[in-house]
Parts: C-alpha cells; structure tokens; sequence
C-alpha cells in the first residue's frame, strides 16, 4: 500500500508527493496534476484552519469583528503564511526574513491557474492580472498600498519577476524585461532613502504601465512618478538619511570621478547629509548599491554623457547645501563659500556671477519694472534649499523620462491598438504620525481617493456579478468617503484651492492666515475642526496651529507649519517662472490617475508591517490593528460579505462534494444546475443559505460552507477505501493481463528462436556428415576440395587424441596409432614428447637422487636380465649404509682412525673348512673392504688384490670376493651371505671399480680354500632358500625361482 506523504509549502499550499508509481492519493484532498506533486484547491486547506487559520477571510464566520480578523492574520503569520484573501484582494504581510516562496519552481506552480485553485500569493494575483489580460483583452492594474516598510517595493518586484520569467520571450522581449527589471534599482538609489519604519523606504508614488503584445510578451513600458518628498533633500529627521544616490555616489564613486565632481569620500562633510546623524546603515551595502545602480544606468541605455550630467546635478545639490551665508550691517545677506560657487558654476554650466545673485536677490516687478531686493540670511538659506529641491525634483522628473523613453517600444510596425497593459501602482499607504504636515496631508488625500475607487469598484464588480448570474442585489450600506474628498479638492471652497489662493494673494499670507481662512470657508463642514471650532474636550488634545480631517480611517490631526512654504517651494522668479502649485499639481496628476485606474480591470495588494523594529516572527497587534483600520480591511471585507460569503462556478462545486449525495455520486448525467440543486437539497441547505444563479451556487454563510467541508472529509474515509481497492483490483487485473501476454509473447518468441536454432544445427550437421562421407570415399586419393576436410579432420582427431593421452613419465611407453598421412610427424612428436618429459625429469632431480640413479644405473648394467632377484630390488631404494654407529663397536672405530666408512652391511660369513656360518660386518673403506667380527678386524681385503666377484643368477644372496694368492695376509677366497645382495656388490663395484668383475654363475662357483685347495658351491633352484654343506664336502644351496627368464 502506498504511503500517502502531505507537505504544507510556505505558502499555505497542501501538497502531495507524489508515490513510487507517479500516482497522486489524499484522503482530505482533490486531485490535480503536477509535476512536483498536486495542487489543491482552497477549500481543501480548511481542514487545517483551527491552526493556520483561512485562506480568505471571507470564510471568517464573525466577520465584522477585528479581533477575528487579526487573530486569522496571526495564525497564519506565525505558520510564515504571509498572504491571505478578501476576496480579490490580497493582504501581505512583510516577514522580515527571506522565505522559500519566490523560486521558478513557484512561478510555474502559479501559471495558467485558477485564482482559488492554488494558495494566496502575490504571484496568484500577477498571474490573474495577466490571464484576464489576454483573454478579456481589457487592460489590467495592481494597486499596491500599505505603510513604509511594509513590504509594497518587494511586492511590485516579485510582480514585475514573475511576468520577466513567465511571459514568452524574444531577444527584443528579453531586452525590455531586462530594462523593467533595472528600472527598479535606478528608481530605488533616486527615490528611496532610509526611514525610521523602513531602510528601503519609497519616498515617491510610481504608476508604471507594462505594455504587452498580441502574443502575450511584454514589449514596452512606461512611469508615472507621483510627490517625490524633495524636503527630503534639505532636511532629515534624526535617524534618516536622504536619498540613497547621495551616499552610493560618495562611497561607491571612483577616485576620479569624485575629484572631477569636487567630492570628498565622507560624508559628514555636507549639510544636507549630517541632519539625520546616519551616515551608515548596517543593512545597505552603498558601495555595491553603487555598482548595481551604473550596471543597471547602461542596460537602460543610458550613454556616458548623460550619466556624467547626472551625477554632475547630484553632486551641485551636495555643493549647494554646503553654501554658507554671512550678514551685512544692513541686514542683506552674502555668500562666504566662494569654493562651492565655482564647483555649482561648473557644474550646472551657469554664470558663477548670476548664480551668486540669484542666491543673494530676488526679483521683483513694481510698476511693470524688474527690481532686485536683496534677501536677509534666512530669506536666502530657504532660497538656496528650495533650489536644491527643484534642482532635484526635476532630475528625478528627467530621470523617469528617460527610462520611458527606453522603455518605450519603437517598431512601426507594432499596434498599438492590438496590445494590451498591465498597470502596477506602488503608492503610499494612509499615514498618521505625531506631527502630520502637507507631506501626509497629500498621501492622505491620495489614499481617500484610492479607497473610494475602490469601495466603487469593489460594490461595481459585486452588482455586476449578482446581476450575471440573476441574483438580486441587495445594497450595500458603506462610508462613502465622497464628502471629504469633495472637502479637499472641490473648487473655490476646497482646502486645496484656498491653499493655493492664500499662496498668490498679495500681502502678507501665512501659515496662520491660512488656517484662519479654512475657519471662514469650511468650519462648518462635519469632517473639519480646529482648535477654535473645537469643544472643551478636543481642545486639550489640539494644538491652536492644527487641523482635523475625519477620514474613512480616522482622524488625523495636521499642523499648517509650512503648508504654504512646500505648496509653492519658495522659488522666486529669478529662480524659475510661475508654475502651478505643488498641491494642485498633485491633485491634477492625482484626478489623471484615476481616470488611468478607472479604464482599467484592478486588482488590490495590500501591505501591512508586523512591528516597527522589522524583527522577524514578531507580531505587534497594536500596530496591525492600526493599519488593519487605515487600510479600510474591515470595510473591505464588509462589503465584500454584504452578500454572500462563498461563490463557485457549478462545475467545480459539484465536483468537490458530489461523493456527499448518492444521487450525484459518482457522475452526474443532467444539467449542472440540477446536480448541485440536487445536492444542496440532500445537504439539507436552508434557502436563506444559499442562492443559485446562472452558472455559480452563492453560500451566505461559512458556517454552511465548512459544515459540508467537514462532512466531505468524513466522507472521504469512506471513499478511499473503496477507491482503494477498486484500484487496487483495477490495478493487479492489468498487471496480470499484461504479465500474461508478456508471457505469451516471450514463449512465442523463444520457441522461434529455439527451432531456428534446432533447423540450423541440423542444416550444419547434415553437411558436415554429408563432407565426412564424401571425404572418406576420396580419402586415399591426394587432397583435394572433395577430401580436404576428411583428411583435416582426421588429422585434428589424432591430434586431439594425443593430446589427450600423451605419456605422463618417461616409463610411459604407450603412444596412439597414428593415420598413415601423420606416421612421420606422430615418431617426430613421439621423440620431442620423450625429450621433453626427460628434460624435465632431469631439470627437478636433486643431487641425492642423481647418485641414487647413478647406482640403479650401474645396479642395471650388472644384473639386468641375469639375477633373478634383481626385478624385486629395482623399486627398493640403495641406502648409504645398513648400520648405525649404535651398530658398530667403538674400539673398532679407534682401529679404523680417520679413514671414512663409505658403506656398511651385516653379512654371514662362511668359513673356507666345514662351511660354519659366522655373523660378521662388512665395511667399505675408501681403499679397502673389512670384515669385522664385533670389535676384532678379521680381515681386510684391497681392492687392488681383489680379483673378481662370483655371484649365481638364482634369488639367494651368496657372493664370493676372489683374492690374489701372492698376498700372504690373504687366507683364500672370501664367502659372504647378504640379504641385500644387489646394493652390497653394487656398492662394491662402485667402490673398487670392479663393475666388469662381477661374474653371474649358474650351477657352480669355484674358489680358492687355500693356495693349490678349491671349494665349489653348487646352485639348484628349489622352493624355499636352504644353505648347507654337501655329502661331496661342497657348499650347497637351494634358493627359490623369482623371474622367469
């Protein structure tokens, strides 16, 4: 049985490894095809809500409580499931630490699927955005909001990524891609600086258009830049810094480059980078920053020049902060740095003289005449920073068009009216701080608009679909935050236009008289108070110099300090010409986006931050709560639940819980309206639960939904049992069938091979008995085509044969007949086999058996064929003596003396006179042969007296050694008895070299008694050995027959 594996991705995703056999089982989910295993749908993942909470809270049963709603943000938070639904909507939370999430792997999980078919991701939501594009061919955006640090840059990266890697490519396509992507770190290094709540924070609103093709690949681009903060420029509070560039340029730039631009490699050295007391930052690398931001300049196709220019601007902002002013006795202010007046000449290619002026004056015109007014030291230190942040606004301005310009897709050929965009807005979230000026009363503004775009679109999309699917609408109680976007902007009496009127009337406007005349004009209006229209109450939480707006999020309370300074930028005429205020400029590039926003299909992001100290896991529900609110989530999600909570298309209803009715269990044959009627009906729905439309059932309740969810996975027990062993059945019947005609097969095959080579064996067999015979017919006739193979044959047999049984010692005389056509070579084979057997008899002898042969030898040419005991002695090995020095007496070896013993033998000696047997020894000496009676010499015989041997050709073992008779020692001829005849006179004749003295008798011996006496000894053959003296006084012996001769 198959173990069934189910792995919880970062992402929230349940999915199946798959099992050893590639198939997909669960026991809790439905089935989809993957390569790296199954996706499964959104309802499956509710099986696990009590620990990681829902995918979507629309499923949230007490919708309408924030408790609930952030208690769901933080189970899933703390199981790193950062993205959760409101429906379309997705909700991200910044984890602070990198995850696993973001591979290509994950890329292709997301592409071409339904949007509830796989887990939340800001991929899903690319994804979405990009399918509806195609095949709606209705333009698309992606609204990114949230707080500083709550992750909106990261987010319009991972979108723009996933459309780099998904999308079909070409060279031309590649190269775009590559240009969207390093529009992203040039935008960053220009427009993105270190904040207390966000290292990387964006301090400008970007709307960046991505223009594809009919075929799907992006081709084109386009940004839109909203507010950069420019105060950033001239002023940071403690613990910022100012833009990124600022500080890549000082560290990263060469040597040469920073000489040319007249900068020093510290930065404490400028004003306008010491404010915020951070130089450093442990989590920015300003060097490779630097190196990123020019790789990223020239794949833009930004030329040498135009980078030269750029950062010769950067660095005349550096110069222009470091410009110090002195005082005149008349008050009139003057520049005491002539040095950064030389640089900023050069650098920005201006009269360093008109410069000066312009720094010093302003321009006024009385009676259509142009006047010079000389500024005092503040006037012209507020001159010199609101020039540093045109001079930088407008380089950031001339920046993003340069990028367009890159961006933009220049083939003739290409219409314009065949393709299609995909938008991506990454703007700031609602901001509320201790002290909120005219940056946050922009942001605010901008997100009331957003907000009321998207409670309209949001209520829209909804009606459009009730009414679809022919479902009643039912209306939608909401805050329309209409009225206080009427508050800010509307004409004549919004705050926006008497901003902009208290700028240009004449006289002395302040901040003050501003926030007098907003008393005048709207102090009645419900969303607006002062601290003068304020009660007791309110007072004490108002300072006098403050405003309240009540927006869709709260109130805020901004102090009008410097309102009336950043709406107009303080530029004097001989500085720039009259140009629309900051505010109302913003409100127009505002009113043009939404009408961009509104041509579009959108799809929301929204991003919260999970603590200010971006620490990883840690989870501070004040904070969320707060953004929870100023994000609008709750009323989101409130009139996204107006209606109905859950909405599926027929199809995949009744395809997840058909097992639950045995009517639509397993297949529905009707229409599909009918089966999930059906269904809903045996689930026991209430009508009030559930409406049905055209084409998509609508569940009012979760509580509904998840009690069918959890009756499918008791459900599911069930059914994977018997799926289980129908599959199982299913599964063995095939694997038998196609064993068996596996099987089949293989006999098949193998019986052919087998007779094929059975008719082959005969074929051959056949002709070669068929040659045989020829052959042997041919075969005394000389060779020939019709013999040749008779006579090789015959001849490879002999030689086998021989082969086979070729003698194995030198005694083997045996040897095959050989044919007649082989006689000569088989006696030449014969004769190297016989050399070669004894060549290697002779190469293994050692010395001892040479000697031993040497004896047999002489043994041989003695008594071969004429002693008839010598057969028997043939096999029997001579030994060096047959006495042991225990044998011999001692004294007789003192008689001896030094003369070696060569060999020594007991013998029975029969005396001259009367044949008495006596028990003697005989030794052989080197010179001479002894006869010892115990320790007495008897008698010692020279070889050199000794005549002959006589020996008789019968078994015994008599020998008579013949002495010479002039030798008067000598008492006669000597008769001995030994019964190891053959060795002892072998070794005899060996020792006195008497090989050729050795008579072998038959019948008689004759031999000296004395001088002038004989004796004789008579042989006759008998059947036991009998030694004994004769009535003819001759010595008479009987001895056995051995051998036949």
């Amino acid at each position: 049985m198959m173990e069934l594996k189910i792995q919880l991705i970062p992402t929230g995703e349940i999915i199946l490894s798959p099992g050893n056999n590639g198939e997909f089982y669960c026991q809790s989910c439905t089935k989809a095809v993957g390569s790296d295993g199954i996706r499964v749908m959104m309802e499956s993942a509710l099986t696990a809500r009590d620990r990681v909470g829902v995918q979507d809270f629309v499923l949230l049963e007490n919708h309408t409580s924030e408790v609930a709603f952030i208690e769901n943000l933080r189970k899933r938070f703390k199981e790193n499931l950062i993205y959760t639904y409101i429906g379309s909507v997705l909700v991200s939370m910044n984890p602070y630490k990198e995850l696993e999430i973001y591979t290509k792997q994950h890329m292709e999980r997301y592409r071409g699927v339904n949007f509830y078919e796989v887990s939340p991701h800001i991929y899903a939501v690319a994804d979405n955005a990009y399918r509806s594009m195609r095949t709606e061919r209705r333009d698309q955006c992606i609204l990114i909001s949230g707080e500083s640090g709550a992750g909106k840059t990261e987010a319009s990266k991972k979108v723009l990524q996933y459309y780099a890697v998904t999308c079909p490519a070409s060279e031309h396509v590649q190269t775009v891609k590559d240009r969207l992507l390093q529009s992203n770190p040039v935008l960053e290094a220009f427009g993105n600086a270190k904040t207390l709540r966000n290292d990387n924070s964006s301090r400008f609103g970007k709307y960046m258009d991505i223009q594809f093709d009919f075929k799907g690949a992006p081709v084109g681009g386009h940004i839109i830049n909203y507010l950069l903060e420019k105060s950033r420029v001239v002023h940071q509070s403690h613990g910022e810094r100012n833009f990124h560039i600022f500080y890549q340029l000082i560290e990263g730039g060469e040597d040469d480059l920073l000489r040319r631009l007249g900068l020093e490699k510290n930065a404490q050295q400028y004003q306008y980078l010491v404010k915020g007391n951070c130089p450093k930052v442990s989590s920015i690398n300003d060097r490779n920053d630097w190196k990123i931001m020019r790789k990223a300049l020239s794949i833009i196709g930004f030329t040498d020049d135009e980078v030269e220019e750029l950062l010769n601007i950067i660095a005349s902002v550096l110069h222009l902060g470091n410009v110090q002013y002195g005082g005149e006795d008349s008050g009139s202010a003057y520049i005491t740095t002539e040095t950064q007046i030389k640089y900023l000449a050069r650098l920005l290619g201006v009269d360093g003289t008109v410069l000066k002026e312009a720094l010093t004056h302003k321009k006024i015109i009385a009676k259509g005449e142009e006047l010079m007014s000389p500024l005092n030291q503040e006037q012209a230190a507020s001159a010199r920073d609101a020039l540093s942040k045109a001079i930088y606004g407008r380089t950031f301005t001339w920046l993003v068009n340069k990028i367009n310009d890159s961006l933009a897709f220049k083939d003739d050929s290409f219409n314009s009216k065949n393709a299609s965009v995909i938008g991506l807005l990454d703007i700031y979230g609602f901001e509320v701080f201790q002290n909120n000026s005219f940056e946050q009363f922009c942001i605010n503004y901008c997100n009331e608009k957003l907000q009321q775009l998207f409670i309209e679109l949001t209520l829209k999309s909804e009606q459009e679909e009730y009414e679809a699917e022919g479902i009643t609408w039912e209306p939608v109680q909401y805050f329309n935050n209409k009225i206080i976007c009427d508050l800010v902007e509307e004409k004549f009496k919004g705050i926006i236009s008497i901003l902009d009127e208290e700028c240009l009337r004449p006289g002395d406007a302040s901040d003050i008289t501003f926030l007098e005349k907003l008393e005048d004009t709207v102090g009645g209006h419900a969303h607006f108070l002062t601290h003068k229209l304020a009660d007791g109450k309110t007072r004490k939480v108002m300072g006098r110099e403050e405003f309240r707006l009540i927006h869709y999020a709260g109130e805020v309370n901004y102090n009008v300090n410097g309102f009336l300074d950043k709406n107009n930028d303080l530029l004097f005429r001989n500085l720039k010409e009259v140009r629309a205020q900051t505010a109302t400029q913003f409100k127009n590039s505002l009113a043009k986006l939404m009408e961009i926003l509104m041509s579009k299909e959108p799809s929301y992001v929204r991003c919260i931050k999970p603590n200010d100290a971006k620490q990883a896991g840690r989870f501070d529900e004040v904070l969320i709560r707060h953004q929870v609110k100023y994000l609008g989530l709750m009323e989101n999600l409130r009139v996204r639940r107006a209606g109905f909570a859950y909405r599926r298309r027929y199809e995949t209803f009744l395809q997840r819980y058909k097992s639950l009715c045995p009517d639509t269990w397993p297949n529905w044959d009707g229409r599909l309206v009918d089966g999930v009627s059906t269904l809903v009906k045996y689930l026991g729905y209430k009508p009030e639960e559930y409406k049905l439309g055209r084409t998509k059932i609508f569940i009012r309740f979760p509580k509904t939904l998840f009690a069918t969810e959890d009756a499918l996975e008791v459900r599911k027990h069930s059914l994977a049992t018997k799926l289980q062993s129908s599959w199982k059945g299913y599964s063995q019947k095939t694997k038998y069938r196609k064993m068996r005609q596996s099987a089949v097969k293989i006999q098949a095959w193998w019986r052919g091979i087998l007779a094929r080579r059975e008719a082959k064996r005969r074929r051959e067999a056949a002709n070669t008995i068929r040659r045989f015979v020829k052959g042997f017919i041919y075969r005394h006739q000389p060779r020939c085509p019709e013999n040749e193979y008779f006579l090789d044959y015959v001849r490879y047999s002999f030689l086998m044969k021989l082969h086979r049984s070729l003698p194995k010692t030198v005694l083997d005389k045996s040897w095959p007949t050989p044919p007649p056509a082989l006689i000569e070579a088989s006696e030449q084979l014969r004769k190297l086999c016989m050399q070669n057997m004894v060549w290697k008899y002779c190469k293994n002898i050692n010395s001892e058996w040479k000697h031993q042969l040497e004896q047999k030898m002489v043994a041989s040419e003695i008594f071969k064929d004429k002693k008839d005991n010598y057969p028997q002695s043939v096999p029997k090995l001579f030994v060096g003596t047959r006495l042991s020095g225990e044998d011999i007496n001692p004294k007789l070896q003192q008689a001896v003396g030094n003369e070696k013993m060569k060999y020594a033998v007991p013998v029975t000696k029969y005396d001259r006179k009367g044949y008495k047997a006596r028990n003697r020894q005989l030794m052989l000496m080197a010179d001479s042969a002894i006869i010892v009676e115990e320790a007495k010499l008897k008698q010692r015989i020279d070889y050199s007296s000794l005549k002959g041997i006589s020996v008789s050709s019968l078994s015994d073992g008599m020998f008579v050694l013949h002495v010479a008779c002039e030798d008067n020692k000598q008492k006669g001829d000597v008769v001995l008895q030994s019964e190891h005849v053959i060795e002892t006179l072998t070794k005899v004749a060996i020792c006195a070299d008497k090989m050729n003295s050795i008579n072998i008798n038959q019948g008689s011996i004759k031999f000296n008694v004395a001088q002038g006496k004989e004796g004789i000894i008579d042989f006759t053959s008998g059947s036991e050995l009998l030694i004994a003296k004769a009535k003819n006084g001759h010595l008479s012996v009987t001895a056995p027959r051995l051998n036949s001769r």
